[in-house]
């Protein structure tokens, strides 16, 4: 692969500059982007999908963890495999600390089809804290486009779903899949995917997250 180009210090800064146009024309455009996602309208799903986790079944509403809004991380780990795809152990990797979410009354979990019991000596390895929970043989991960049939066999799918809670009731407002992760992980990345955006509790400011009231 070859080098960048040398030059001097003033045509690369004429270089950067015409960059930089191209960069903030791109912000602007991801930012309208956001608001555009934010208009979409929502679809209510049943906030009774039964999941195991480490304090046995819980609901769809349970995930929600008593917040406003959920961003579900479809993690591939079917039922037969031994453990779980590389590509979304490095994504969950990039997650981090969830106070930085939850403190934006916004829930995060991850979703599997294979059972409990090998999710969680597979968490432990890995060294995560994140909520994870197996929907078994359910139809939560069909339903939201994370296992499809291809060719006769269910072929496991990458993505993120969004929801939205109103009291009991639970909407489904974004999914995005396999290449539409790249760049997801942050904070910022991730609200950006749901209905309310970045500051759903209010104007909440960046802190240390061991500072956060959550």
């Amino acid at each position: 692969m070859p080098l960048p180009e040398i030059v001097s210090r003033e045509q690369w800064r004429t270089a950067r500059q015409k960059l930089l146009r191209k960069e903030e024309a791109f912000q602007r455009a991801r930012e309208a982007l956001a608001a555009d996602r934010q208009r979409l309208p929502m679809v209510e799903a049943d906030p009774d999908y039964v999941f195991e986790g480490g304090d046995g079944r819980v609901s769809l509403l349970d995930l929600f963890e008593g917040r406003g809004q959920l961003v579900v991380h479809h993690f591939m780990f079917a039922p037969e495999w031994e453990s779980g795809c590389p590509c979304c152990a490095a994504f969950l990797d990039q997650i981090g600390n969830l106070a930085h979410l939850r403190v934006r009354n916004t829930a995060f979990a991850a979703v599997s089809r294979a059972p409990f019991r090998r999710i969680l000596p597979f968490k432990a390895r890995m060294g995560w804290a994140v909520p994870w929970y197996s929907s078994g043989r359910g139809d939560f991960n069909s339903d939201f486009g994370a296992t499809v049939e291809s060719g006769g066999e269910l072929v496991e799918r990458p993505g993120v779903s969004c929801f939205l809670r109103d009291h009991d009731r639970v909407f489904h407002t974004y999914s995005v899949y396999d290449d539409g992760l790249d760049g997801l992980g942050a904070v910022s990345g991730l609200l950006d995917l749901t209905a309310l955006g970045r500051s759903p509790a209010g104007n909440v400011g960046l802190r240390l997250h061991d500072e956060y009231d959550c």
